[in-house]
């Protein structure tokens, strides 16, 4: 089971190819892959997203908010930020999702080195984004 952040949605959604939209597209083959609720989110506030795709997204497994998520993240942005790293307040949100869950991010986003850092957050990087 993983998850994928908004940059590998994208790119798979265009059609970018890469090593991680391949793993995407192959997870969901697979019925592999949970949607954290901040990357459903971005992706829906995208105003020229065809409805079929917003659809398509809709129906990805949806990660469950439990109880005390808002301040694990909360906490886990605190120690980010702490560590004089960039982070984003959605960036924290989709790692404390994955944590939560005990699975990895498939990412193109650099920035989420520093919470895989502060708090063991497995990632899955392709080549093309190391």
């Amino acid at each position: 089971m993983i998850a994928a952040d908004t940059s590998t949605w994208i790119a798979f959604l265009q059609g970018d190819g890469g090593d991680d939209a391949e793993l995407l597209d192959q997870a969901l083959e697979d019925k592999q892959v949970l949607m954290a609720p901040a990357v459903l989110t971005e992706l829906l506030s995208d105003p020229e997203l065809p409805t079929a795709v917003a659809i398509s997204l809709s129906e990805v497994p949806l990660m469950e908010v439990t109880s005390g998520y808002w301040e694990r993240a909360g906490a886990l942005l605190a120690k980010v930020l702490s560590q004089r790293r960039k982070a984003r307040l959605g960036d924290a949100l989709i790692a404390q999702s994955c944590l939560d869950r005990g699975i990895p991010l498939l990412t193109r986003d650099r920035d989420f080195r520093a919470f895989s850092e502060a708090a063991s957050l497995g990632l899955i990087v392709p080549p093309q984004a190391r």
